[in-house]
């Protein structure tokens, strides 16, 4: 996987850079927690504070337009995220959330 960052900016209001980037692949689209471990490790971040909101592909390509926001802290995306971006980058707290709803039944 190929990747190539078109901007990134720092948003001190929320404490985080936010970087939109292209990626080239062969094969099938990489999974979030691919493309999270790809920009954590070129952006010298760790993974538990990298979000990725969007990859979207187009038809017939092997690129994809990526949007991630990379947060100072975990605790400040944890805060600041909202619940269904955290499940889909944080598979572990969609079962833990499913566990929940199960023992509130």
């Amino acid at each position: 996987m190929e990747v190539h960052i078109e901007s990134e900016r720092y948003n001190p209001m929320l404490k985080r850079r936010e970087v939109n980037f292209r990626i080239r692949f062969n094969g099938k689209t990489p999974t979030r927690n691919e493309v999270r471990e790809k920009i954590a490790g070129l952006l010298t971040s760790e993974i538990d504070r990298v979000v990725v909101d969007y990859i979207k592909t187009e038809f017939g390509k092997r690129e994809a337009k990526c949007y991630a926001k990379i947060y100072d802290t975990a605790e400040e995306l944890k805060n600041i995220e909202e619940e269904h971006i955290l499940i889909r980058n944080f598979p572990e707290l969609k079962k833990m959330k499913e566990l929940k709803e199960e023992v509130s039944k």
